[in-house]
């Protein structure tokens, strides 16, 4: 076989394999850019390869992406420590009928508590059902201590998961119903759609104006919004897209003129328990807005 078709046909078993390469490596990693930076490094290392060697492609690549995930997550831990301001994974918006797994917001943040190794088997075997003898291979440790890992990962993570699933219908109509009433300012309306101890988490990075601390409680969010509906107002707050964030009910939005910016509400019981908005520049240059209008 010639090099040009050798590489064909390692482009031809990589290419099918490439979307799921990267939810491993986003739900690892809570970035869009450098997940792809990860596959498209496993890519590289595919042809370099001795692929007649290699009975499973998508066991090789797996171990492969999940190893340079692994010593990823070591140097953005760091980077986090000195984040400023809470540090929100970067945003994936889809159409409401599109399918999506079960990884959302919530529980994206609280795999942040874990363990590299932690995250890594849970994410593995829990999302998209890697047993856990290859999980075994993929980071060196017995199969029983990958179980013992996932334990404890699951408990970690136990709170994060919803007690039910809110229909995206009805979900979306939330949404509709926040967004309207925020830009408005109309404290009724705002008092009606949140929960006692609703919370805002606000992610601006430093790179946009945006509160440094979360805002809990009702009556403070309240404030925080009909403060901010003149601001709206004034600078003609523009709807993109309804659809959901991170899985969660949510919309896109343009802010002062020209600031991208997503919106992603935590329901529970039909009241708003927890407001995410995006502002961070960086953390949106991959979304299509030709798609999004």
């Amino acid at each position: 076989m010639t090099a040009a078709a050798e590489g064909e046909d390692a482009i031809a078993v990589f290419n099918p394999l490439r979307p799921r390469l990267t939810r491993v490596a986003y739900r690892m990693l809570g970035s869009v850019a450098e997940a792809e930076d990860i596959v498209q490094e496993a890519f590289l290392r595919w042809l370099d390869a001795d692929r007649d060697a290699v009975r499973e492609p998508t066991a090789f690549l797996h171990r492969i992406v999940t190893r340079l995930c692994l010593d990823q997550l070591k140097s953005a831990r760091r980077r986090r420590e000195t984040y400023i301001g809470p540090w929100l994974p970067e945003p994936i918006v889809v159409a409401p009928e599109e399918e999506v797994d079960d990884v959302t917001l919530p529980l994206m943040l609280a795999l942040e508590r874990l363990s590299p190794l932690e995250r890594a088997v849970f994410v593995l075997h829990d999302v998209f059902g890697v047993d856990f003898e290859e999980i075994a291979t993929t980071i060196g440790r017995k199969p029983a201590a990958c179980r013992q890992l996932a334990s404890r990962a699951r408990t970690n993570v136990r709170s994060a998961r919803p007690r039910y699933v809110l229909p995206p219908e009805h979900g979306l109509q939330i949404a509709s119903a926040f967004f309207t009433a925020s830009r408005s300012g109309n404290v009724e309306e705002l008092q009606a759609l949140l929960a006692d101890d609703a919370t805002v988490y606000t992610d601006g990075g430093g790179k946009a104006v945006a509160p440094r601390k979360p805002v809990i409680g009702r009556d403070k969010v309240t404030k925080l919004f009909a403060a901010l509906a003149p601001i709206f107002s004034a600078h003609m707050s523009r709807l993109l897209h309804y659809g959901l964030v991170n899985g969660l009910p949510g919309f896109v939005s343009i802010e002062e003129g020209s600031w991208l910016q997503t919106t992603a509400l935590q329901i529970d019981g039909g009241r708003i328990t927890a407001i995410y908005v995006t502002r961070n520049p960086e953390k949106l240059a991959h979304l299509e807005l030709n798609a999004l209008h």
